[in-house]
């Protein structure tokens, strides 16, 4: 019924940037806070940026500075500006969203994830 979709990942050396995407599509009634997480070869899941709905952020501290998470809300989109990228934030990255689908119903979606390579 909700799918999330993410783009903009690819190769960057050392100190370049990207800017990911997600769109959100389908029955939305209202879309919640919205995250980014990403997973290295042979690790877990984490977070690395969250926001609210009303534009309320967090990141993890190893993106501090150098990452910044937004929202368009009219369009159902959430982004994830990286700069100043490291070796160590190659991962697959992928988009959560808290979404409604009617005034009481809400539930987790996940897109299937984007590649970001960081090497020189």
């Amino acid at each position: 019924q909700v799918q999330l979709m993410e783009s903009g990942g690819g190769l960057v050396q050392p100190g370049g940037s990207l800017r990911l995407a997600c769109a959100a599509s389908g029955d939305i009634f209202r879309i919640n806070d919205m995250s980014w997480y990403r997973q290295a070869p042979g690790k877990r899941r984490g977070l690395v940026a969250s926001i609210t709905r009303t534009g309320i952020t967090n990141y993890e501290d190893p993106v501090k500075g150098r990452f910044t998470i937004s929202r368009d809300n009219a369009k159902n989109m959430v982004y994830l500006q990286m700069n100043s990228l490291k070796p160590e934030d190659t991962a697959v990255y992928y988009c959560h969203g808290d979404v409604q689908t009617g005034p009481n119903h809400e539930f987790e979606y996940w897109g299937r994830g984007t590649q970001v390579t960081v090497s020189s």
